[in-house]
């Protein structure tokens, strides 16, 4: 068994809880409120800062000189993201980036960036690989699934459109493609920890839906 058919065998129960969260039904058939979607993109727009520096520590620790590259471009392109769609989206809210910069970082999202980062610089490449990669390969499996309902709603197909397209598929591919030669190569105990990382983060990939679709905020 490839190691990425070991790692989402024990993530099939979560994944089928995210296809089926009201918010990404809302995105298809173009119900989700305005209000849930913009929760969503100023959190992002917070998670992505710290999912860039979460890859580019793994880039830092990468094995080889093509795991480097992957990574420090993708820690880019998680900032150029940031910067460029999440812009759109606030403009299209009548709000800004820097708006959204100023409002602040929820419940969900400082756990689960809080995780990554924890992961990633406390454990080894591979840890910190199973940590980041559910952001990656969710992301593309709902932007796959999503694409052949689109939505309604220009915003929300511009978003399905972006996880769907071919070139994030591609990205995925090929970390998935590490994922399976550094698996190949693990002991038994960080084998276990990789995929406890990796389940863990997928949860956290659930509750941050979740959070936009209850418009979370801080208790007290």
């Amino acid at each position: 068994m490839a190691f990425r058919d070991e790692l989402w065998s024990a993530i099939d129960d979560v994944y089928a809880e995210i296809l089926a969260h009201p918010f990404l039904q809302g995105l298809t058939d173009g119900t989700l409120p305005a209000e849930a979607f913009r929760h969503y993109v100023v959190q992002d727009s917070h998670y992505l800062r710290d999912y860039a520096r979460a890859l580019a520590v793994c880039a830092a620790k990468a094995p080889d000189e093509a795991a480097v590259r992957q990574f420090a471009t993708d820690a880019a392109g998680a900032i150029a993201a940031e910067q460029a769609m999440h812009a759109d989206f606030m403009s299209a809210y009548g709000s800004s980036a820097a708006e959204a910069a100023a409002e602040p970082v929820l419940p969900a999202t400082r756990a689960y960036t809080s995780y990554l980062l924890a992961a990633a610089y406390g454990g080894s490449f591979a840890e910190g690989l199973g940590a980041v990669l559910p952001c990656y390969w969710i992301y593309a499996r709902v932007g796959e699934a999503l694409l052949e309902k689109s939505s309604p709603n220009p915003l929300y197909k511009r978003w399905i459109d972006t996880y769907g397209d071919e070139e994030f598929q591609s990205t995925v591919r090929a970390v998935l493609e590490l994922t399976d030669r550094v698996g190949a190569d693990l002991g038994t105990a960080e084998r276990a920890r990789v995929i406890e990382h990796f389940v863990t983060t997928s949860r956290y990939e659930w509750m941050f839906w979740d959070a936009a679709w209850r418009r979370e905020a801080w208790p007290v």
